[in-house]
């Protein structure tokens, strides 16, 4: 597996810098390239699903029924597993009908899977498979000049982060459309939420607040046959080089939420966590909670939880704190704003962002416009990184000591009979981080 190494690491500054000019001469290219993405002179955006998973048939979903551009066709298939493409082929096949255009040759299965499905004459493509594979598979799509979906987090460690944008950048110049699935951007609570902040409607921003608690997620056990990758693989959620914990599978949305409330970067964080519940051969390396406080420029604070432990407190939400008000925001509910002289107003969800970030991406391709996420879908992805570093460690970490870490997590060589590098000891268990102990840079 190829990883970027020549790509150097800006400092904050200079990552938004070079976003906003790159992006400014990309504008002409986009408009001119991506009105004739469409394969042989067709209207049809023919896309092929990378990573057949949960999140990969739900984006598969609402990509064939978008309202964007209705002219669609799912034409490839490619994941890990045999048996997770033959899912998909059923499922979507019999729910899009008319829609769904397989043959043998567009299903690939392997860890390789990627490179046959962007051969299949496809003019997009839906990259879902675990985050660990996201860096390499995005810089081959970039390669080859497919637009691109791809879900959140963009990476698990900081030479991924750094291939990514390295390789958006190159997006940028081709005209690429490339849209990351932060789906709380697109819903209409959040948007609505910012905005007033934005306005100063708050006054002046003194706190956030950022929650992912919950009871956990799945969990599938070995079998006797799977090699140590085909377990790691199967069981992605539990190791790092494939899903950076959970800090940064799942509470990068509320981090990239505040990033955009702030309006900012963090510049470094501190913080705590551990694995007190979630202790088992089945749970891989990754910590069970996580509490993270972020510090961006001019002292503004955020303070972060996260948590995978059964009966314990849940939330999915995020907060904003001003000198004339506050903003809470439910991640799968409503917004509320209430202000210091005793004004309210609340926002209701409104359509689910899943769905309208493919309406989004769609009606742009359709019309030849440029549209591109992936420098909020990057920071996002580092400040959770930065967050698990702080927590790993025990130490302070600063936001351009994290993103020029050469500690590089996902293996070089992708293959069922490599070595992953995490392994059980003696009795079953994966070790995790020790903080004081464990190097995060």
């Amino acid at each position: 597996m190829k990883r970027l190494a020549a790509f150097g690491a800006p400092s904050r500054r200079e990552f938004l810098t070079r976003s906003t000019a790159v992006a400014a001469g990309a504008t002409l290219a986009g408009l001119s390239i991506a009105r004739t993405a469409h394969a042989a002179g067709s209207d049809t955006i023919r896309f092929a699903l990378i990573g057949c998973g949960g999140r990969g048939m739900g984006a598969a979903v609402n990509a064939l029924g978008n309202t964007g551009h209705g002219n669609v066709k799912l034409v490839a298939l490619a994941d890990a597993f045999q048996d997770r493409v033959d899912f998909a082929e059923k499922a979507l096949t019999k729910r899009f009908p008319d829609k769904v255009d397989l043959s043998e040759d567009r299903k690939c299965v392997g860890l390789d899977c990627h490179v046959g499905a962007m051969a299949a004459g496809v003019d997009l493509v839906l990259l879902c498979s675990p985050p660990g594979f996201r860096p390499l598979q995005f810089e081959a799509a970039v390669a080859a000049g497919k637009h691109v979906f791809m879900e959140k987090p963009v990476a698990t460690d900081a030479p991924g982060v750094r291939q990514v944008m390295a390789a958006n950048q190159q997006a940028k110049e081709k005209g690429l459309a490339v849209a990351v699935g932060h789906h709380l951007r697109h819903e209409v609570k959040h948007q609505e939420a910012i905005a007033r902040i934005r306005e100063g409607v708050i006054g002046d921003l003194t706190l956030m607040r950022a929650y992912f608690n919950s009871t956990g997620v799945w969990v599938r056990p070995r079998t006797p046959e799977q090699t140590e990758m085909e377990y790691q693989t199967r069981n992605w959620y539990y190791f790092n080089w494939l899903s950076g914990d959970h800090i940064v599978e799942q509470h990068v949305h509320d981090l990239d939420v505040c990033n955009w409330m702030a309006d900012a970067l963090p510049v470094e964080a501190n913080g705590m966590g551990g694995r007190q519940v979630r202790i088992g051969k089945d749970y891989g390396e990754i910590f069970d909670h996580h509490s993270v406080e972020f510090t961006y420029p001019g002292g503004l604070r955020m303070l972060s939880q996260c948590r995978h432990q059964p009966g314990c407190w849940n939330s999915f939400s995020e907060h904003a704190h001003g000198t004339k008000g506050t903003i809470d925001i439910q991640g799968h509910g409503a917004a509320e704003m209430t202000l210091a002289d005793g004004q309210r107003k609340r926002w209701d969800r409104g359509p689910d962002g899943h769905q309208i970030e493919q309406d989004v991406l769609f009606a742009k391709l359709a019309a030849g416009q440029p549209h591109n996420e992936a420098d909020y879908g990057a920071t996002s992805t580092m400040t959770a990184i930065l967050g698990r570093m702080a927590t790993y460690s025990g130490k302070i970490v600063t936001w351009d000591e994290a993103l020029a870490s050469s500690q590089q997590l996902v293996p070089q060589n992708l293959a069922w009979d490599a070595d992953p590098g995490p392994k059980p000891g003696p009795n079953g268990l994966y070790p995790c981080a020790i903080p004081g102990v464990t190097r995060v840079l």
